[in-house]
């Protein structure tokens, strides 16, 4: 038997952990699940208790994590992104296999050697984005260049949303993963891409503000805004020399205007505790950062400070999230983005029988013997229920065929890797279309 552990048993955690018990027979493989929380984590394993284990674990004690890890030949990190170092160092260590969604840091490409040394797979990005989307574009793009196409421009974006049948607030958002990265969303750091063979930069106070519009084929208009460094792909991708080059995040048409609001105000600050009374409102939360203007209530000056239509769109969403009604905030001592955090957590929660959507579009320009083509590629998936969410199927069931590949012996690479090689996103983007998470393609006029 090969013994699996997924350290971290959160929202995202579900359909990945269902995958892997359905298949445990069959592949000869046992799961455990590790969480701090232990009731959660035997929640998640309770429809395979012969083949999957819950159990508590504080992956910040080192010892008693490492001891756990040394007891599996394949390790599933889930954890927090800023976590994710710790384990990989126990798992070079150790001589264990590695898998995460989370992005490659800077301190992980330095140990690769390492990794490669122990001939141990280290496979990063491999959710849904990063994951679906570095796997359904190098498909596309091996396939283009096999037509003898030539790269002209690359975009990519990708968003976490709400079902259009459970859309009924005026932001067409909830929450369907981390609340705090979505409040954070944007921050560490200007944006970066290249546009027509310049490269720009993004910084955050004008991210929100300088966006595109994406129309997704039945599923209507959407705000984009750049997304991190998309720079650090051309090489992985095979794209060094293309002029155009944009990764994004994408949002129903109307969110970005009304969020930089929040940015704008210093709302989504997360480096200071705020000094509010214990009876504080979230009006007083909002107070806080306007200037004083003797006999104007918030809402007025608010409107004047930033600049924006008093009864326009922006304040009609600010309005519809109680933010002048003197509604107690019910905690101290919280930074910015943690009292906005604890007003969106209640009012953009996915109801009971709310569903997610997650959407991805492609777009490709290339040229073939001179003709100018494109392509544009499109996914959108629906959430199943509360459980195996959209978000949770697109994250978790890449992570779990990857899983599968490592410990069936066909992933031949070793080091740091990402999933951009045909052996691993061919497969894996195959028996996705089973579960019904496909792309579709158009061509589209030059």
């Amino acid at each position: 038997m090969r013994q699996i552990l997924i350290l971290g048993a959160g929202r995202s955690a579900s359909s990945l952990i269902h995958y892997l018990i359905t298949h445990a027979d069959q592949q000869e493989w046992r799961v455990t699940v590790a969480d701090k929380d232990a009731a959660q984590a035997r929640r998640m394993v309770q429809e395979g208790p012969e083949v999957a284990t819950g159990i508590m674990l504080d992956a910040t004690d080192p010892d008693t994590r490492a001891a756990l890890i040394g007891q599996h030949d394949l390790v599933i990190s889930m954890l927090p992104a800023f976590m994710h170092l710790d384990v990989l160092q126990d798992c070079l260590r150790l001589g264990k296999h590695v898998i995460t969604p989370s992005y490659v840091p800077d301190a992980l490409w330095a140990m690769n050697g390492d990794f490669q040394a122990k001939d141990l797979i280290v496979l990063n990005e491999m959710g849904l984005d990063p994951g679906v989307d570095h796997m359904s574009a190098m498909r596309i793009l091996d396939r283009i260049r096999a037509e003898g196409g030539r790269m002209e421009a690359f975009e990519s974006h990708c968003g976490g949303l709400v079902a259009p049948e459970s859309d009924d607030n005026p932001w067409g958002y909830k929450f369907s993963w981390n609340p705090r990265n979505v409040i954070l969303a944007g921050q560490g750091g200007a944006a970066k891409y290249i546009r027509e063979g310049q490269v720009k930069y993004i910084p955050y106070h004008r991210l929100f503000q300088e966006t595109v519009q994406i129309e997704v084929p039945g599923l209507g208009a959407f705000d984009a805004y750049a997304n991190r460094d998309s720079l650090k792909y051309r090489k992985a991708y095979g794209l060094d020399d293309i002029p155009t080059l944009l990764r994004g995040t994408l949002r129903k048409a109307g969110y970005c205007a009304a969020w930089d609001a929040f940015v704008q105000l210093g709302c989504t600050d997360d480096g200071f505790a705020m000094e509010l009374d214990d009876d504080a409102t979230y009006t007083d939360f909002i107070d806080a950062f306007l200037p004083h203007v003797a006999g104007r209530d918030t809402q007025s000056v608010m409107a004047a400070t930033l600049g924006i239509d008093e009864h326009g769109e922006v304040m009609r969403r600010m309005d519809w999230l109680g933010l002048f009604d003197r509604k107690p905030i019910g905690a101290t001592g919280l930074t910015p983005a943690a009292t906005l955090q604890r007003l969106l957590e209640e009012k953009w929660k996915l109801g009971t029988d709310d569903k997610d959507l997650v959407v991805m579009w492609h777009r490709f320009r290339y040229s073939i013997d001179g003709q100018h083509q494109e392509l544009q590629a499109s996914l959108a998936v629906v959430g199943q229920d509360q459980t195996h969410t959209a978000m949770a199927r697109t994250v978790g069931l890449p992570i779990a065929m990857a899983c599968k590949l490592v410990l069936n012996g066909k992933v031949d690479q070793r080091g740091v890797l990402l999933p951009l090689a045909p052996a691993i996103y061919n497969p894996i983007l195959d028996e996705l279309e089973h579960h019904g998470i496909l792309f579709q393609e158009e061509e589209v006029e030059v």
